[in-house]
């Protein structure tokens, strides 16, 4: 769950992705903050390369931090002076840059090098439940990625979480979207944004798709579900 600072926690377009923000945002500069990656920028090839990574990382990430901090600040004015029509129009501002510091942040933990465990398959309760849903792991991944490679234009693709049912469901988010506006909660999200492939992959979005299971990282997916129910 997230922290947040002072009114920030009551702010309105907050709620709409606090349950997934990760603990980027600080007292001392009141902003959220680019996390470092779990790994090297190279530690994904053959599946995303270097230049992918530091990229995706440092640029298109960090760009959302920064727009992020832009708008909480001009919201935050805004809210200080009751200016409710500004603080209505920075909404869209936030959900958009907040939800691509949230997906990403949770994007980064779910892939892994192969040396440290990404692609190797599922076990225990999140097997359990994969197998009971779909048949197989690869019955999933089948699903998934059909239903991802049709997104339209940019978006994600989603493993999340349904606490009324109990149930694992594949979803899918347009632009930056964060999951947690459906209601479900997310356990692994799969970024079919351009600029997460098209350097590498081109257009062959089925291509990124197929090959980005070899580094998943299900260890964390499953860490997610424990700490869901």
């Amino acid at each position: 769950n997230a922290e947040y600072m002072g009114t920030l926690t009551e702010s309105y377009p907050f709620k709409m992705f606090a349950r997934t923000s990760q603990r980027f945002f600080t007292s001392a500069t009141k902003s959220f903050k680019l996390p470092d990656l779990p790994y090297d920028f190279n530690a994904l090839e053959p599946v995303i390369s270097a230049e992918i990574m530091q990229l995706h990382h440092g640029k298109h990430h960090a760009a959302y931090v920064n727009n992020l901090n832009a708008a909480v600040e001009k919201y935050q004015n805004a809210e200080a002076k009751n200016d409710v029509a500004t603080m209505i129009s920075l909404q869209s501002a936030i959900k958009f840059n907040g939800g691509g510091h949230v997906n990403h942040s949770i994007f980064w933990k779910n892939l892994a090098p192969q040396s440290q465990g990404g692609g190797e398959a599922p076990t225990g309760d999140l097997a359990i439940a994969i197998n009971s849903q779909w048949g197989s792991l690869n019955s999933f991944i089948t699903k998934f990625n059909e239903k991802t490679a049709a997104v339209q234009g940019s978006g994600w693709g989603w493993l999340g979480y349904n606490k009324e049912t109990g149930k694992l469901e594949i979803s899918t988010q347009p632009n930056q979207d964060p999951l947690s506006v459906t209601g479900l909660v997310p356990l692994l999200g799969i970024d079919v944004w351009e600029h997460a492939y098209y350097l590498q992959y081109k257009n062959a979005r089925p291509d990124y798709l197929k090959k980005i299971w070899e580094v998943v990282n299900w260890k964390d997916v499953a860490r997610r579900l424990q700490e869901a129910k």
